[in-house]
């Protein structure tokens, strides 16, 4: 990991106003992690960083509802924008949320649903999966699968949409390899943005975007702690390494100032060799997480992936 998280120079002309002003902003502070056994040290580090988040995002007011509901046992809100119909004939989008395997769960969680239910024009269902350390692999993994299997006694395969970004589209990927695996039907689609599917960071640019990503740096030490002893390289642990073939229709993106870029590269690559439907979005000078959820660029990749799930939606 490099000492500090700094923003590449020169910023490029190449993007709007709004997103040159993200990239200038300061560095990140690099993360200090604890040792993988101190358990107490890792829950500080979750409350911090948590903490950090909801400040920046404090007095959000989002035209959604969202009811916190236990499905199959697996705390998840319920999420719905307004206008979207509550029926039974609205699809379902199962929502994975980001923060590295370890954070971002409860209200952030939430917050992280309404937003994507703001996108997708169905009912979104937030699940608020348990996480290290006290939930190393595969408990949030488990807890993915149960609430599809839920989904699956409620609607239609073709009613149904799974996504996740950056660690919510490992958990996304990684359900449709089990599901496929336990021989469950697939869903309409897949949405894997910035996705952290490959836990090795094997990948060229987890190298070469080394301190170019200003919101990223390698995450080693808590794939470390999320996978609690197994493989990294495990399937389950990192999707890209799976057997694609009979994938969903799967929409990736990603940036090229984003650590993870290589991961959807290598992701988009093998889906095509496995004959899979595959839209790769790659956006200019895009860090992981994007320009800070506001910017043209931003609202764009959100016009992309509507546009890719209203193509797979099933006409009512």
């Amino acid at each position: 990991m490099t000492d500090t998280l700094r923003p590449a120079r020169p910023i490029p002309t190449s993007i709007s106003e709004a997103a040159r002003a993200y990239l200038a902003l300061p560095p990140a502070p690099a993360i200090g992690y604890p040792a993988l056994d101190d358990t107490e040290g890792w829950l500080k580090l979750v409350e911090a960083t948590d903490t950090a988040i909801r400040r920046r995002v404090e007095g959000f007011d989002l035209p959604v509802t969202a009811d916190e509901q236990q499905i199959a046992g697996v705390r998840t809100y319920v999420v719905r924008a307004d206008g979207v119909a509550d029926d039974d004939t609205t699809p379902i989008y199962i929502n994975l949320h980001g923060g590295a395997l370890i954070s971002g769960g409860g209200d952030l969680c939430r917050l992280m649903g309404s937003v994507t239910a703001l996108t997708n024009g169905m009912l979104t269902w937030a699940v608020d999966y348990r996480m290290p350390p006290l939930h190393p692999y595969p408990a949030a993994l488990d807890d993915s699968l149960a609430v599809y299997r839920a989904a699956l006694e409620l609607r239609d395969p073709g009613d149904i949409f799974v996504g996740g970004g950056s660690a919510g589209g490992n958990l996304a990927a990684a359900l449709i390899v089990r599901a496929k695996d336990e021989g469950l039907p697939m869903p309409a689609a897949l949405v894997l943005t910035t996705p952290e599917i490959d836990l090795t960071e094997s990948g060229d640019t987890f190298h070469t975007l080394d301190g170019i990503d200003s919101g990223l740096s390698s995450l080693m030490q808590v794939n470390l702690l999320y996978a609690n002893g197994h493989d990294l390289a495990d399937p389950y642990l990192s999707p890209l390494f799976a057997d694609v073939s009979g994938f969903p229709p799967t929409f990736l993106q990603a940036g090229t100032r984003d650590l993870f870029l290589s991961n959807a590269i290598r992701m988009h690559r093998k889906l095509l060799a496995a004959q899979a439907e595959t839209e790769l979005h790659v956006f200019e000078a895009m860090p992981h997480g994007g320009f800070g959820g506001a910017t043209p660029e931003d609202l764009e990749v959100r016009a992309a992936i509507r546009r890719f799930l209203d193509k797979h939606r099933r006409a009512s």
